[in-house]
C-alpha cells in the first residue's frame, strides 16, 4: 500500500442540476443521477485496471496494475450486493465542486471539439485548479488523478460536445486526466452488466445524446468510446505519448474485445459482428506496459527499492561509442530515425544520413533525449581537458592553500596565498603524462603539511609544518575472511 493510488473524481459545476446526458427511457430505467454517475464511473475505472492488469501479464511484466484509493461503502459492483446491502472497500470517486458555473463550463469557446474555439485547454485548467483545492498538497507531493466533467453536454443547435475535452498530462505535481460525461449513459453499472453493455446494438439517438467523432453509432460502441479514450488520456497521466498502435493510438475502439466473445454489428465499420480471438483484441503498446513497469503507481511489495537519483547521463566514450548510465538501472532504449524507414531501407548505407534519437528510460522515472546520436559521437561534443603541469603550496607554520596550476596556464586556487610568499612550486612532468595519484597529509585540528604522490612514483616534499599532526600510538579494526575495516588511534 506504498504506491500512490489512482484517484477518481467527478467535477461537478457549482450550480450543477448533477444529472448527466441520457435518453429518457435510460432515465427512467436506470437514472441520470450523481450516485448513477458514481457507479458507471467506478465500473469504467475497475475496467481500465482489469485490462491493464491483463495486458501487463501478456507482456511477461507480471500481474501488476496501478490500484485505487478506496472506502468502505455499500457494494455497488454487482446487483447482490445493493440488494443484501453487504459492506465492501470500493474505489473512491470524489465529488469536486468547481467555482464555475454550468454555463462556463459549457461555453462554446471552451469545447474541445470546436474548430473555432479559443480556449480549447481551459478546462485541463479549471479541473486542475479544482483538484489542487479539493487535495490541498504539500509542495513536492505528487497525485495522479482522473477526472470525468459531469456537466459535459450535447449541445444539438451547434451539434458540438460542450463541457468537455480529452486531455492528459501534468500540472506540476499533479497528474492529470479530464474526460467528459457524454457517452457515461452506455457504461455498466455493474459487473453483471458489462456484457450487456458491451453488446447492445441500440443505436444511439443524437436528439438526446452524442455520436462523439461518428464512433458511437450505438450504445456499445459509446461505450468503447467513452470508457476506451478516457483510458487513453488516463495514459498520458502516466507519462505515455501517442504512439504506432494500441491504446495510446486509438484502438480503444475495440476495447470490447477484451471483455466479449462475440462482438455485435458495428455501425462504424458496418460489420456483422462474429467470435473474437485475442488477436483481434486492443492493446497497450510495448513501450507503454515498459514504462509501467518503472512507474510508481505499478511497484509490487517485493520489487527491489530503488534509488532516489532516477536521472539518466550518457557521455561519448572512444570508438565512436556513448556510455549510459543510470543509478536505478536502464529500463528501456528508444531509436526514432528521421524520415520514412521503407525509402531509408532501399538506400545504400553511406547515404542513410538522418539524424538517430536516442531516448533512454530509468527504473527511477528519469528520461535522457539524445537528438542526434552521430553528433554526441562525434568530435563535436568533445573538449579538451587541460593537463597539471604544477602545484604550487602555500604554507607556513601551516598549510594555508593549495593552487593547481594547468598547461593553458589556468588555474584553480583551493585555500588562500598566505604563508611563505609566492609559495613552493612542485612541477609535472608533462611528457611522460605524470598525474597526481594521492598525498601525504599531516593533521592535528587543522591540515599542518601535505606531500604529492604521483603516479611515476614520485614524492613531493612535505610542505607545511613538517611535525605538525598527531602521533599515532597504535591501530584497529575489524576483520573476518579479510579485514574489512581498519583505523588509526592518535594521541593528543
Amino acid at each position: 500500500m506504498h504506491n500512490p493510488p489512482l484517484q477518481l473524481a467527478i467535477l461537478v459545476a457549482k450550480d450543477s442540476p448533477g444529472t448527466f446526458d441520457a435518453v429518457p427511457n435510460r432515465i427512467e430505467k436506470e437514472g441520470n443521477s450523481l450516485e448513477a454517475a458514481v457507479r458507471k464511473f467506478r465500473m469504467a475505472a475497475y475496467l481500465w485496471q482489469a485490462f491493464t492488469a491483463e495486458q501487463m501479464y501478456r507482456n511477461k511484466l507480471g500481474r501488476r496494475v496501478f490500484r485505487f484509493e478506496e472506502e468502505w461503502v455499500t457494494g455497488s459492483c454487482n446487483q447482490r450486493d445493493m440488494e443484501t446491502g453487504t459492506m465492501r472497500s470500493e474505489a473512491r470517486i470524489h465529488i469536486i465542486r468547481t467555482d464555475k458555473t454550468v454555463a462556463e463550463i459549457r461555453d462554446l469557446d471552451r469545447a474541445q471539439q470546436n474548430p473555432k474555439a479559443t480556449k480549447k485547454g481551459d478546462l485541463f485548467n479549471i479541473a486542475a485548479d479544482a483538484v489542487k483545492n479539493h487535495l490541498k498538497p504539500l509542495p513536492g507531493q505528487k497525485h495522479y488523478v482522473s477526472v470525468l466533467i459531469l456537466d459535459a453536454h450535447w449541445d444539438k443547435a451547434s451539434k458540438t460536445i460542450t463541457g468537455h475535452a480529452a486531455l492528459g498530462g501534468n500540472a506540476g505535481d499533479l497528474h492529470l486526466a479530464i474526460f467528459g460525461s457524454h457517452c457515461l449513459q452506455s457504461y455498466p453499472m455493474s459487473f453483471d452488466e458489462v456484457v450487456p453493455a458491451f453488446t447492445d446494438c441500440t443505436p444511439t439517438n443524437t436528439d438526446h445524446v452524442a455520436n462523439d467523432c461518428n464512433d458511437s453509432g450505438s450504445s456499445w460502441e459509446a461505450a468503447n468510446i467513452g470508457i476506451g479514450a478516457h483510458l487513453h488520456e488516463t495514459g498520458h497521466l502516466f507519462g505515455c505519448p501517442h504512439q504506432e498502435s494500441g491504446i495510446m493510438l486509438r484502438d480503444y475502439v475495440t476495447l470490447n474485445r477484451s471483455f466479449v466473445a462475440r462482438e455485435a454489428y458495428s455501425t462504424r465499420t458496418k460489420s456483422k459482428g462474429g467470435p473474437v480471438t485475442q488477436a483481434d483484441e486492443c492493446a497497450w503498446h510495448r513501450l507503454d506496459c515498459l514504462r509501467f513497469r518503472s512507474h510508481p503507481c505499478f511497484r509490487l511489495p517485493n520489487d527491489a527499492v530503488l534509488n532516489p537519483d532516477g536521472s539518466v547521463q550518457a557521455w561519448p566514450v572512444e570508438n565512436g561509442q556513448i556510455m549510459v548510465a543510470a543509478a536505478t538501472g536502464i529500463s528501456f532504449i528508444e531509436l526514432y530515425a528521421e524520415g520514412d524507414d521503407e525509402l531509408r531501407e532501399r538506400l545504400p548505407a553511406n547515404k542513410r544520413r538522418s539524424k538517430l534519437k536516442v531516448c533512454v528510460k530509468s527504473h527511477g522515472g528519469g528520461n535522457l533525449d539524445i537528438g542526434d546520436f552521430s553528433d554526441l559521437c562525434s568530435k563535436n561534443s568533445s573538449f579538451k581537458l587541460p593537463v597539471l603541469s604544477r602545484v604550487v603550496f602555500y604554507h607556513g607554520f601551516a598549510l594555508d592553500g593549495l593552487e593547481f596550476v594547468y598547461d593553458d596556464n589556468e588555474s584553480q586556487l583551493f585555500g588562500k596565498r598566505g604563508g611563505k610568499p609566492g609559495g613552493d612550486s612542485f612541477e609535472m612532468d608533462l611528457r611522460r603524462g605524470e598525474y597526481i595519484t594521492g598525498f601525504f597529509v599531516r593533521a592535528g585540528a587543522w591540515v599542518d603539511a601535505v606531500q604529492v604522490l604521483t603516479s611515476l612514483g614520485r614524492r613531493s616534499p612535505l610542505y607545511g609544518n613538517t611535525h605538525g599532526g598527531s602521533p599515532i600510538c597504535g591501530v584497529s579494526g575489524s576483520c573476518a575472511a579479510w579485514i574489512d575495516g581498519f583505523s588509526a588511534i592518535i594521541t593528543r
